[in-house]
């Protein structure tokens, strides 16, 4: 508000009167979210105008002020608007034409004072923001991350304890179901929030941490393995939800069961370690999933001992390993290290 009060008094102050309200208009365009979407759209405005306004001078001055010529004029502005640098400020390059052809008839005094309100409004605007620039929330999004993590290492030490359950709570197990959607459109929402942070954190002048980029697309990587785990978990779960409401889970054996849930166990150990706020040990990281690799070979030779008289189990044994497999996987690449 104040940098388009100021911009509107210096331009009637300095300014013709038919193109002051082309001062505040810009200097509202240029406050954006960030300081680098306001750059951008202050740039892409100021270009639009240009090109409408040098389509409006070359006409008039050309063929002169006439209704086919205006016609002609629209016709180009709104292919020139059409190009993708222009963003959604192509539609300027009409109405500035129209401005500048229709009020100021082509005239380059006209156009000159045009373009001079214009980077007015602009200077006024980017100087605000400069002055008022968004806070940096680099140390905000690795929380919500590590939140995230932590929310994810829960649920699996609860799945964990289903398989070694001798009877696992159906209603806790199908719940489960629905908590890992949860968490699936919390980790949308945070993806959201961090591209818009790494927006935030360029050309913005104010202080953040050390490495603040790096941090950010560090966090946007965990997150990414985070939402391919929770696939895997949430695949897992499904599978145990169906083996208690069809009266399979019996068919697993104990020691199977007791594998797997080791498993997920020093999975969500792994996990913790990815997820933490603090730099991740590489070394820790590889002996938990070595750990967790070891339970999965256990596993694997219990599923083997399953005869084919078991034609159930041994389905559902597969299903659950390959779900294992496959988060072991994820966990391991790609390589991860949080500050």
């Amino acid at each position: 508000m104040l940098a388009a009060t100021v911009a509107w008094v210096l331009a009637r102050y300095l300014l013709p009167h038919t193109v002051s309200t082309f001062a505040p208009f810009t200097a509202l365009v240029a406050l954006q979210a960030t300081v680098y979407r306001s750059l951008r759209d202050c740039a892409q405005y100021l270009t639009a105008m240009t090109a409408g306004a040098a389509l409006a001078a070359s006409l008039a001055a050309v063929a002169g002020i006439h209704g086919w010529v205006f016609g002609l004029l629209t016709l180009l502005a709104l292919a020139v608007g059409r190009f993708r640098p222009l963003g959604a400020h192509g539609t300027q390059v009409a109405i500035v034409g129209f401005f500048a052809y229709s009020s100021g008839l082509g005239r380059i005094d006209y156009i000159g004072h045009l373009t001079a309100s214009v980077a007015l409004g602009a200077a006024c605007g980017i100087a605000a923001h400069l002055g008022l620039a968004p806070a940096r929330h680099t140390v905000y999004q690795q929380e919500a991350v590590a939140v995230l993590f932590g929310g994810i290492e829960g649920r699996m030490a609860e799945l964990a304890d289903a398989f070694e359950a001798d009877a696992p709570d159906a209603d806790r197990v199908h719940r489960l179901r629905s908590e890992w959607r949860h968490l699936s459109s919390d980790a949308d929402r945070i993806r959201d929030s961090i591209g818009t942070e790494i927006e935030n954190s360029r050309l913005n002048p104010r202080p953040s941490i050390e490495d603040s980029g790096n941090a950010l697309i560090r966090a946007r990587a965990a997150l990414d393995v985070a939402e391919r785990c929770q696939d895997h978990l949430r695949s897992a779960t499904r599978s145990l939800d169906h083996a208690i409401s069809n009266g399979e889970l019996p068919t697993l054996v104990d020691p199977f069961r007791s594998a797997y849930a080791e498993l997920l166990r020093k999975a969500g150990t792994a996990v913790h370690h990815i997820g933490r706020l603090e730099r991740t040990d590489p070394r820790q990281l590889d002996e938990v999933l070595d750990q967790a690799a070891g339970e999965l070979e256990r596993a694997r030779e219990q599923a083997r001992n399953v005869t084919s008289s078991h034609p159930k189990a041994s389905t559902l044994q597969g299903t659950l390993l390959t779900d294992a497999g496959r988060l072991l996987d994820e966990l391991r690449h790609p390589r991860l290290t949080r500050t």
